[in-house]
């Protein structure tokens, strides 16, 4: 099994699923209230990944993803624009769900929304406050985190620290800075439900704890999301989880920030490039091939510069995919390189290090065009076939068919006739034609073939 950095160890540690041959994991998902930039396309494309190794390896992969569909910010944005909290929610969910289609990123398993898990919450808050960790002022229900062992875990740090690091509120209802809200209560003209504790909404950490535990059941493999949710987010899960005396997530897994210049990106800072315009400038794949190159810990800085080095890399890619299509294929018996596929997984294997991963993805892609041009035919097929199942594996689709005008075919077409006629004045001129309408032509035992000049 895979090794990863486990946030809560501090270590990297091997991840064995508590079931043998399946792994179950929950990553949170967006909420859906405005346009999601590049930090959130990062996360999702992380997860990817990492499921889709999994399964490459032969695990069945159970993921779950939810949508928070009620949150403070959904409410006040929607007052913004003028439509009800519901309305703009669905909104932004059909803006994810195309984002990630347009990334190449496969649909979890069962993605839950939060207000259809209200009823879940109302139960967990109850049990909370009847066992005493949790407490009713006159604005909603508290989780007292003074009375959860081990509190701050995740964040490495001491309930004393934590509380000399807080933010001092003015809340004088509050035993601690640090308790964070279960239940929230609110206006009757605001969204919100009928409870025991008063109309209001669920409180944002409580919201994960009742689909992770529905739906996956305590003990489930991994926990993962971006390492700004690490703390409080979390952390507070984990609490309610510890304060209900529940197994929650075995291992955590937390990917690291895109940076601009030495400030994360977030819409907080208001320093964000939505990942809409990125996509719509940018080949969608290119932004896939820039999270794999850094390993998913590290902090990912996104230039104009850095995302054209990626698109180079995707032309060569794909050239090497066009000059392999029919090459492959007449070798079916031709197994993939041994060393390849080992030098990759390893790689995987050890904190899922994507950038070492595809450094055996471009040498077998070197090894196969060297070894084709000396017509070493089986050696170039297997580091091809090698290159191909890899990066299928790390989700990057090759564009294996170039589109050539007709114009050009027929140029080439012409240069064959002049060639087989030994005319090659006639054919150097055809083939400068060629060059001029922006192709390449190259010969093959297969006949010709075109790439972009």
């Amino acid at each position: 099994m895979p090794r990863l950095f486990d946030t809560q160890s501090s270590e990297i540690v091997e991840i064995v699923p508590s079931t043998e041959g399946k792994f179950s994991m929950y990553v949170c998902g967006p909420t859906v209230y405005d346009e999601p930039h590049l930090g959130h396309g990062r996360f999702t494309l992380v997860y990817d990944i990492l499921r889709r190794y999994l399964k490459y390896r032969g695990i069945e992969v159970r993921f779950v993803s939810n949508i928070t569909d009620v949150d403070d910010k959904i409410i006040t944005r929607a007052a913004e624009l003028g439509i009800s909290a519901g309305e703009l929610a669905k909104r932004y969910e059909e803006v994810w769900w195309d984002l990630m289609e347009r990334l190449g990123v496969d649909k979890p398993d069962e993605t839950p929304h939060a207000t259809d898990w209200i009823a879940q919450m109302l139960e967990m808050v109850t049990e909370m406050v009847s066992t005493g960790v949790a407490y009713e002022t006159t604005d909603g229900v508290y989780l007292e985190v003074a009375k959860v062992d081990g509190y701050g875990l995740l964040a490495r740090q001491n309930l004393a620290d934590l509380r000399s690091g807080a933010r001092v509120e003015v809340d004088e209802q509050k035993k601690s800075p640090l308790d964070f809200a279960l239940w929230k209560r609110t206006p009757e003209n605001e969204w919100g439900w009928e409870s025991q504790f008063g109309f209001g909404r669920p409180g944002w950490h409580t919201e994960c704890v009742a689909m992770a535990l529905g739906i996956l059941g305590e003990g489930f493999d991994l926990h993962g999301g971006g390492m700004d949710l690490a703390f409080p987010h979390h952390e507070n899960e984990r609490a309610q989880a510890i304060a209900m005396g529940k197994n929650f997530a075995r291992h955590w897994m937390h990917n690291g920030f895109v940076m601009v210049g030495d400030e994360k990106m977030s819409k907080s800072l208001g320093n964000f490039t939505t990942l809409k315009d990125l996509l719509d400038s940018t080949d969608p794949r290119a932004y896939r091939l820039l999270v794999a190159r850094s390993h998913y810990r590290s902090p990912l800085e996104v230039t104009t510069e850095i995302l054209q080095d990626a698109a180079r890399s995707l032309e060569r890619i794909d050239a090497f995919a066009r000059r392999f299509a029919d090459v492959v294929l007449q070798r079916p018996e031709v197994a993939p390189s041994k060393d390849v596929i080992d030098g990759f997984n390893n790689a995987m294997d050890e904190d899922l290090n994507s950038p070492v991963g595809l450094s055996y993805v471009f040498e077998a892609i070197t090894r196969a065009n060297f070894a084709l041009d000396r017509a070493q035919s089986e050696e170039a097929v297997s580091n091809a076939k090698a290159a191909l199942l890899l990066l299928a594996t790390l989700g990057i689709v090759v564009q294996d068919r170039l589109e050539v005008p007709q114009e050009v075919i027929a140029l080439a077409e012409q240069r064959k006739v002049a060639r087989s006629e030994r005319d090659f004045a006639a054919a150097d001129r055809f083939r400068d034609e060629i060059l001029q309408l922006g192709y390449v032509v190259e010969d093959s035992d297969l006949g010709f073939r075109f790439r972009k000049a």
